[in-house]
């Protein structure tokens, strides 16, 4: 390899021990998860030991494990953080994800990658973090494409961006709208999705433009078509959201994206995948078959409108048909696919969507579990495809990693070499008092027959040379040699040493702004410590400790309602007036900055009507 390779990552979710062994073996070239705690989804926690069974595995491919501790810290907790980081460290895990600069004043020695939730969106900001030591920089959902180019050309640091999944409306760490509305903060890892609620959407003189709408929900990412575009751009890490998500999506997304990554790969000369070994799957994968919210593109090629679903937060799935005729019991279909007993369907007309499973399929004839609200003409979705999960379920998934064999024979002894695709090699030998054989061709085959069995190691025979077939081997010493020589052979990886990019922080780069706000979420004595050496000045403690958030900005996001319904003021909306959200007993005054095309959300709610 030359200086110049770069080396490109897919990088999976892993809710639990389950899950991060379905992504390595169907390819990902490294994995987040959750720790026990500090993370940024409460509900996708895992223990040290967990943790460790996990590393273990994934470091036979050369597949590296990342850590989420990306909440901030109160100052109670620092020293159980600490601990538990140095914890992880000891298990062997890669990098720890962080969003507190608590972390980088710990002085641990591991690599720190930086958090989405540190907002990540300007070049000064990147290179900052290269700077003050972060190995990598994980760019905020909203970034486009040129973004992504001018942070690269400001930075060599590696660059992680989402492309799969859900995409949070607001700017990452700078939402407090889940603490708004209750205890409960996105920041500290129990964001209650607010966003996915209904508001209605008013002027100032309390006219209701929009009711009942999930105006702040938009749909998922989908950047498949873009891989080479990003790399490219210089982004090497490519990274699936969902650390909730269970083991039959994880299979089919990790799959999906293995495929585009190889294929962009292919074409670049100067990439390769950052581990090893090859997947062997028994389905076809297709993300559009699992939870999806139609996904997008999002801001990736620019500002644009059409990426909300005002109707539902909900996964619709793919797209059926249509309804033709409505029995008392049955439903007649004008469909593309052919459906099944179990499936899941969303019956859409406008703002009304019906729900329900089938309970029979008889051609274009279905007997759904619920027919009340059906109606000729709906549209048709399927959300849960039920032949196609138990495929999954049901199929094996294997990743081995190829070796070439090298067999020397002579009337005395028997060598047999093994070379691994990542590097590693053994070699065994054997004495023996060998006869000729009486058909070499034969013995030859035999010995590839043999040598190609790898059972349930890591490995599968990539190639098998062979000198010597003229003496005769019996099959019982070849398969104990085979066997010594894979054994030797999965020691060594059991004992890879993973590359690190370790960095550490010389403290002179100076930090893009002298004043801190609450938004920037310094609650800690360490944080407050690694911005004062930085060059700043004057730090507001964050707002996640405040008592209330009226009179805040509670959401920053490149998301815009007036864009999403036709009203942009950059391009002669009518409506002047100030508008605002309402949801129950809360009340969003929406602030727009037409010169970053960015919307705010200020808290109107008082102190008594806040839920």
């Amino acid at each position: 390899m030359t200086a110049k390779t770069r080396y490109i990552e897919l990088l999976s979710p892993a809710r639990d021990y389950q899950a991060a062994i379905a992504a390595i073996d169907c390819g990902a070239d490294a994995l987040y998860i959750g720790a026990e705690s500090f993370g940024a989804r409460r509900g996708a926690t895992n223990s040290t030991d967990d943790i460790a069974r996990v590393v273990d595995y994934a470091h036979l491919f050369g597949v590296r494990v990342y850590v989420t501790l990306n909440t901030i810290l109160y100052e109670s907790e620092l020293e159980r953080a600490e601990q538990l980081a140095r914890n992880l460290i000891a298990i062997g895990v890669d990098a720890l994800i962080v969003q507190d600069m608590a972390y980088r004043e710990m002085n641990l020695p591991i690599e720190l990658h930086s958090s989405t939730q540190m907002c990540n969106m300007t070049a000064e900001g990147a290179k900052f973090l290269e700077d003050s030591g972060f190995s990598r920089v994980i760019l905020e959902r909203a970034l486009s494409l040129d973004e992504i180019r001018a942070i690269r050309r400001a930075t060599t640091v590696d660059l992680e961006c989402f492309i799969h999944g859900a995409i949070c409306v607001g700017h990452s760490g700078r939402c407090y709208l889940s603490r708004s509305q209750s205890s409960r903060s996105g920041n500290r890892g129990e964001c209650s999705q607010p966003c996915r609620l209904t508001y209605d959407l008013v002027t100032e003189r309390g006219e209701r433009l929009i009711t009942g709408k999930h105006l702040l929900s938009v749909n998922d990412f989908d950047l498949s078509n873009r891989i080479g575009e990003l790399i490219d751009a210089g982004v090497m890490s490519f990274k699936i959201e969902g650390r909730l998500k269970d083991d039959n999506y994880i299979k089919n997304v990790v799959s999906y994206y293995r495929q585009k990554i190889d294929e962009a790969i292919a074409s670049r000369p100067d990439c390769v995948r950052q581990s090893w070994g090859r997947s062997r799957i028994e389905f076809t994968p297709d993300p559009k078959r699992s939870f999806t919210r139609r996904g997008g593109e999002y801001m990736l090629m620019g500002k644009r409108a059409g990426v909300a679903s005002f109707n539902t937060p909900k996964a619709l799935g793919q797209y059926v048909g249509s309804v033709a005729t409505v029995g008392r019991r049955e439903v007649k279909i004008v469909s593309r696919l052919k459906l099944s007993a179990g499936d899941g369907l969303c019956f859409i007309a406008g703002d009304s969507i019906i729900g329900t499973n089938i309970n029979r399929v008889e051609g274009n004839t279905i007997e759904p579990n619920r027919i009340d609200g059906i109606r000729p003409g709906m549209e048709i979705y399927r959300n849960y495809d039920h032949c196609f999960t138990q495929t999954i379920e049901r199929s094996r998934t294997r990743r081995t990693i190829g070796v070439a064999f090298d067999i020397a024979i002579t009337a005395s002894e028997i060598a047999i070499t093994a070379r691994s695709e990542d590097g590693f090699s053994c070699s065994v030998t054997h004495a023996i008092n060998a006869a000729e054989a009486k058909n070499p061709e034969q013995m030859a085959a035999t010995l590839r027959e043999q040598m190609s069995k790898c059972g349930d190691s890591i490995f599968h025979a990539e190639e098998v040379r062979i000198s010597g077939a003229e003496w005769f081997i019996p099959v019982k010493d070849i398969a104990q040699l085979r066997r010594m020589v894979i054994a030797n052979l999965a020691a060594q990886h059991a004992q890879r040493t993973m590359p690190r990019d370790i960095r550490t922080d010389s403290g002179t780069a100076q930090y893009p702004e002298k004043r801190l706000s609450q938004h920037h979420n310094v609650v800690n004595s360490l944080a407050r410590r690694f911005y004062l050496r930085h060059g700043v000045e004057h730090i507001v403690d964050g707002l996640d400790s405040w008592t209330s958030t009226v009179e805040q900005r509670v959401m920053v996001s490149s998301y815009c309602i007036r864009r999403e319904i036709g009203q942009c003021l950059k391009r002669g909306s009518k409506l002047k007036e100030r508008l605002f959200l309402h949801h129950g007993r809360h009340r969003y005054l929406l602030d727009f900055d037409c010169a970053r095309c960015q919307m705010s959300l200020i808290d109107c709610s008082t102190n008594e009507n806040r839920g």
